[in-house]
């Protein structure tokens, strides 16, 4: 059963901390990825993506949730037919942290590719 923290904390993952980008870091990041956006009222980054069909807005996303399976770190994200919207941030640290990053990389990779 989930069970969620009402409070803030930094988690680890086996041996690698997970912690909250600082806004510089946080800044200066989402600068580099293409088309994310801060969450207005949250601290979390979204994009979103329009694709020709359902077909490749579906195949898109199984291509990040098998990405997102495998690093343990999940999207929160909304379909409708051609149109995805993803949103990333790390609960355990209640924000954005490297994890978002390196997976919004993966996702302007395989978009950029569509």
């Amino acid at each position: 059963m989930y069970t969620a923290s009402a409070q803030p904390r930094t988690a680890s993952k086996g041996d690698t901390m997970i912690q909250k980008l600082s806004s510089e870091q946080r800044a200066a990041q989402i600068a580099q990825l293409d088309g994310w956006q801060s969450v207005e009222g949250r601290d979390a980054i979204k994009r979103q993506l329009r694709f020709a069909d359902f077909n490749e807005a579906f195949g898109f996303m199984t291509r990040v949730a098998i990405k997102a399976q495998e690093m343990d770190h999940h999207p929160e994200w909304f379909n409708v037919y051609s149109n995805v919207e993803i949103t990333l941030s790390t609960h355990e640290a209640n924000g954005i942290t490297e994890r978002d990053i390196r997976l919004a990389r993966f996702i302007d990779e395989i978009a950029a590719g569509k």
